[in-house]
């Protein structure tokens, strides 16, 4: 189901920037699968093999209204093929290939106590001066960290906690 909505993702991403809408059609995009996230009856129609192809297509036309038509196409498509549960994933597909070509970074500081924002953005703001990148910067706090930080960069996680050290060294003595 992964490579499925990979194809589907690629082939709207391409579609999309060539018709220089990319924003509007992740923003779409995003909206019609929160829709689906939110609410069961949505997923119970549609993902139903109850329900007609028809019935489907008919309650899209209902329920999608303004939306750009290579979302519409995209949907009746996935309706068509009876792919509609692979919405989800494709979704995350599309925002990656969106990130990567807008050059955004996604980071994410966790720390035992609440960073003040300008030390978070100083983090930020050289991350993203080291990559050439547009920073994408989300805090979170974990008190089981006991001290230090984390830093997840994309899909690489730099763990300078307390916890981490503690661990290594636990492990050091049990191998000692």
């Amino acid at each position: 189901m992964e490579e499925i909505a990979r194809v589907y993702a690629r082939s709207l991403f391409e579609v999309a920037r060539e018709k220089g809408n990319l924003d509007a059609v992740a923003e779409q995009l995003g909206q019609i699968d929160d829709a689906f996230t939110e609410s069961r009856d949505l997923r119970v129609f549609f993902f139903s093999p109850y329900f007609g192809t028809k019935e489907k297509r008919e309650a899209l036309g209902k329920v999608i209204t303004d939306a750009e038509p290579i979302v519409v196409n995209l949907l009746d498509v996935l309706v068509e093929n009876h792919r509609l549960p692979a919405l989800s994933r494709l979704r995350r597909s599309f925002d990656a290939l969106w990130r990567e070509e807008r050059k955004l970074l996604p980071v994410q500081i966790t720390s035992a106590v609440s960073l003040d924002a300008a030390a978070a953005q100083r983090i930020g703001d050289e991350i993203g001066r080291r990559t050439g990148r547009t920073i994408e910067l989300t805090t979170a706090v974990d008190p089981d960290l006991v001290g230090g930080l984390t830093l997840r960069v994309g899909n690489q996680i730099l763990d300078a906690s307390i916890r981490n050290r503690l661990e290594s060294l636990r492990r050091q003595v049990a191998a000692g």
